[in-house]
């Protein structure tokens, strides 16, 4: 990775869940990166410059600004934390670009919790793009309140966005975790293309359970 970096203001800040926060920067002259990218994040502030962690850009490229949509921990005393109490006008530090999430063909999302932030921007272009196809997007999460962006996915895939939540019942959801008996139950051709991202246990029982039911490794995309 280089050292390119650049600091930059926040414009603006939203929680769009209970815990999960919306930030909009300001966006570099070209400055660009593929959907399903990341970069580290520095807050630009005394005792926060020598902590870089990693953000998946959730904005496009032809938006004028950058977006992160990062999970906040406030029981954490740690980046994530000092994310949340910051307002417009703090400055944070980008880097360069990097990320193995990248998009080759339609297929399967399969994402735990915020987990789902590289495929935001992935499922965004396709659908602005009017390519959205055949692609179905797998969210777990604990509670219904935990759903990042419900809307927003309702409305790019309809019934191919489909939920399952472990934490608690519900009459509307599935209540299964994404296992090999789900992935079963649910999935039609494990020739396709499968998008994975999530807690690292998740993650790889996921993948041991797709190669169980055939899915060879060159259709498996993980973080790494």
């Amino acid at each position: 990775m280089s050292a390119v970096s650049y600091t930059v203001k926040i414009l603006s800040t939203e929680f769009i869940t209970h815990n999960v926060k919306r930030f909009r920067l300001e966006k570099p002259e070209g400055y660009t990166f593929i959907p399903g990218q990341a970069t580290e994040i520095t807050i630009n502030k005394e005792g926060w410059r020598d902590k870089r962690n990693p953000f998946t850009f959730t904005s496009l490229n032809s938006w004028p600004f950058l977006e992160f949509t990062i999970k906040i921990y406030d029981s954490h005393q740690g980046v994530t934390q000092q994310l949340g109490l910051l307002l417009p006008g703090d400055e944070l530090i980008i880097h360069d670009v990097w990320g193995a999430i990248q998009y080759t063909g339609e297929g399967y999302f399969i994402a735990g919790g915020a987990g789902i932030t590289p495929f935001i921007a992935i499922l965004r272009q396709l659908y602005v793009d009017k390519k959205i196809g055949d692609n179905k997007l797998f969210f777990s999460n604990q509670t219904v309140a935990d759903i990042i962006l419900k809307d927003e996915f309702s409305a790019m895939l309809g019934n191919k966005f489909v939920n399952t939540i472990t934490g608690e019942k519900t009459k509307e959801y599935d209540h299964r975790r994404i296992d090999e008996a789900y992935l079963a139950d649910n999935v039609t051709d494990f020739s396709r293309h499968f998008y994975i991202c999530g807690p690292d246990a998740m993650v790889q029982s996921v993948q041991e359970a797709l190669k169980n039911l055939g899915a060879a490794a060159n259709v498996i995309t993980v973080e790494i």
